[in-house]
């Protein structure tokens, strides 16, 4: 059995990049639609959450049954609406190029996390193998 914290924070990390990379494909995707607010996922409460430092009360809530409270994950809770660089006049707060540029890095990080979990593997099947394989 291979314990949960052997990759490190690398396949939390995935599923935040992924849940970002729907919510950044989504805002590209409503870039014309009237009144459209653009959300970003707040990494830092993302993080802080995977942690396991304490909410903004001292007290996590805690969620015994499975799909309790909507079943929320950290990505989702951390998802936060985006502050616009410039006002447009349909309300729309999609900047089209911060969204690609966003979007980019973060293929390159999800990239990151996942070279690193492929290089664990290699690492842990050499190990085990002897180098024999």
């Amino acid at each position: 059995m291979i314990p949960d914290n052997l990759f490190g924070i690398h396949t939390r990390a995935l599923d935040v990049w992924q849940r970002r990379s729907e919510v950044l494909a989504n805002n590209l995707a409503n870039a014309d639609t009237p009144d459209y607010k653009a959300r970003d996922v707040d990494f830092s409460k993302v993080l802080a959450a995977a942690s396991g430092a304490a909410g903004a009360h001292g007290v996590d809530l805690a969620t015994p049954t499975a799909g309790q409270i909507g079943g929320v994950s950290a990505a989702q809770g951390a998802l936060e609406y985006r502050v616009p660089n410039q006002p447009t006049m349909d309300g729309n707060t999609v900047d089209e190029q911060v969204e690609q540029a966003a979007f980019a890095a973060n293929g390159v990080h999800y990239q990151a996390s996942l070279s690193f979990i492929t290089a664990q593997i290699r690492m842990l099947r050499t190990a085990i193998t002897g180098g024999q394989g």
